[in-house]
């Protein structure tokens, strides 16, 4: 199960879409709460999160669950790329760290990877 927080209900569904029609089990939440609070968090295999979210970023929710012991493979997206954001998140451990508009082939690898268990940490060129 691939776990999508987004804040933007257009995109999280659009998302959501594509990694149905790639044959991925999907579930979609508006915010890291609806996530946290949710029964998917142990069911969820690979969690998928924008980091510009109010109230917790994504950022903060890859923190929380590395620091909860919850160690799930990790995509963070952006449509605000930051060289230090991205430094830092992926020298935390994150898996992929990507940008909108998202390039369908470079998150399907990403994907891939996460799956696979290859915690080679990848950026979007």
């Amino acid at each position: 199960m691939i776990s999508i927080v987004d804040d933007d209900q257009a995109f999280r569904d659009s998302l959501r879409r594509l990694l149905k029609s790639h044959g991925y089990t999907v579930s979609a939440f508006p915010s890291a709460a609806d996530f946290l609070a949710s029964t998917q968090l142990a069911a969820t295999a690979c969690l998928v999160a924008d980091i510009h979210m109010p109230s917790m970023t994504g950022a903060e929710l890859y923190q929380h669950l590395i620091a909860t012991g919850h160690t799930i493979p990790t995509i963070l997206i952006t449509a605000h790329p930051e060289d230090r954001v991205r430094q830092r998140m992926l020298s935390l451990g994150v898996d992929c760290y990507l940008h909108k508009p998202l390039d369908e082939a470079i998150l399907i690898d990403c994907l891939n990877r996460a799956f696979a268990c290859d915690r080679t940490p990848r950026v979007a060129p």
